[in-house]
């Protein structure tokens, strides 16, 4: 993908010594002990990241973490000590304040985390506002602001004022305003943060699917883990001014690159960051008119499976167990039984982007769980064990698969101990 943002060896010192600051972190002082020392204060040290065309970045830390000064580094409404911040090549950091105010006008909008409605004006002249102020005629700006009002679901509101509505639909106005000038980046500083949780995950929820249609460049800043891994396509995290880490939700839960990030992460419902993909295998698969009984227990006696898809050529004919497999075997001496004889016809299924947490119910009635496609094929298969591996905590993780391991061997044994 191409980047369009990308931030290259940023520093940024709130002071008026920063030079002697920034030869100190070359030096490896701490933020803390440069303060100390200089009465200088490091906002944000060697950021480096790109984020691609179309992808919600989001960068989360705790107060004091730089994520504030970032996004505000971003925007252009601070100018970075050293380094660079391209948007399209142009650099925010060193360009005229003429360039600056073109790039804002033209490219970048921001939706804060205070509504900030004027509270004498129409929900359509708030969404509108952006557009007046670059200089667009009325009747354009407000057939644009009204159709910002209709993404997000406030068209009918259009003549009402901000007191008319609940904090959930003045931040939704808030969010009409930034889509209303159909900025290329879209620069989010903890909007949801002031939002009831139920609201919160509401706008959580209606940003991700007006994504889905839009694919706008957001930079989405947040203190909140889960809603950081619940939107970012991209993820960075921040401490003291630094980014320890950048990733997928996937990769920062399954990986965390320090003591910092693991404690972040400790606690997270991992049900809803990993998906069926990712714990899904190869399907070993037997056919419905060319393979036999004896063929699906071999088969699963070579991969150490207790269970197998059965085909008809590309669509699902069933599954079929090891029990019901070798019992059929066993007792019709040397007569092949026929697949369509022992095959169960139910079976649980899921897409690959399901979250693991919806599988989990699926996953308790011990058969594989077939992953298909949008044309109905098989293209994975999840073990159950592979779920409640996956949920477990990383602590208990190792111990979980070992005991999921377990409990299958034991199962395939006394499934082929009662087909004896």
């Amino acid at each position: 993908m191409t980047a369009k943002l990308k931030v290259k060896k940023v520093f940024k010192i709130f002071g008026d010594r920063p030079k002697e600051a920034l030869a100190l972190l070359a030096e490896g002082e701490s933020k803390e002990s440069i303060f100390q020392t200089t009465s200088q204060t490091v906002g944000v040290q060697d950021a480096n990241f790109d984020v691609d065309e179309g992808q919600i970045f989001v960068i989360m830390g705790l107060s004091g973490s730089g994520k504030s000064t970032m996004v505000r580094m971003l925007n252009g409404l601070l100018r970075p000590t050293s380094g660079e911040i391209l948007i399209d090549g142009d650099d925010i950091a060193s360009c005229t304040s003429a360039k600056l105010r073109d790039i804002r006008r033209t490219k970048i909008a921001m939706v804060f985390q205070h509504f900030a409605l004027f509270p004498h004006r129409t929900i359509l002249e708030n969404a509108a506002y952006g557009l007046k102020v670059k200089g667009v005629p009325a009747a354009e700006r407000s057939s644009k602001a009204l159709s910002a009002l209709e993404q997000v679901g406030l068209a009918s509101w259009a003549q009402s004022k901000p007191a008319d509505l609940s904090g959930g639909m003045q931040q939704r106005v808030g969010l009409a305003r930034g889509l209303a000038t159909d900025p290329e980046v879209l620069l989010m500083d903890e909007p949801f943060g002031a939002l009831d949780p139920l609201i919160r995950r509401e706008m959580q929820d209606e940003l991700l699917s007006l994504q889905a249609t839009l694919k706008k460049t957001i930079v989405f800043i947040t203190h909140d883990l889960n809603e950081a891994l619940l939107l970012g396509d991209k993820i960075a995290i921040m401490k003291d001014g630094c980014i320890v880490q950048i990733g997928t939700a996937q990769e920062i839960v399954s990986n965390p690159a320090d003591d910092y990030v693991a404690a972040f992460v400790a606690d997270i419902d991992r049900g809803r960051v990993f998906t069926a993909d990712t714990v899904s295998s190869t399907p070993a698969v037997v056919q419905l008119n060319s393979d036999t009984a004896s063929d699906a227990v071999k088969t699963m006696e070579d991969q150490n499976l207790n269970a197998v898809y059965v085909m008809d050529g590309e669509e699902i004919a069933g599954v079929v167990t090891y029990q019901q497999a070798a019992t059929a075997d066993r007792e019709s001496g040397p007569q092949d039984v026929h697949l369509s004889e022992v095959m169960q016809t139910e079976y649980p299924t899921a897409d690959a982007d399901t979250q693991l947490a919806d599988l989990y119910g699926a996953a308790s009635g011990g058969l594989p769980i077939a992953i298909t496609d949008a044309g109905n094929r098989l293209v994975g298969v999840v073990a159950p064990e592979a779920v409640f591996a996956q949920l477990s905590t990383p602590a208990e993780n190792d111990q979980g698969e070992n005991t999921a391991e377990t409990m299958v061997s034991e199962k395939t044994e006394l499934e082929l101990d009662d087909a004896r």
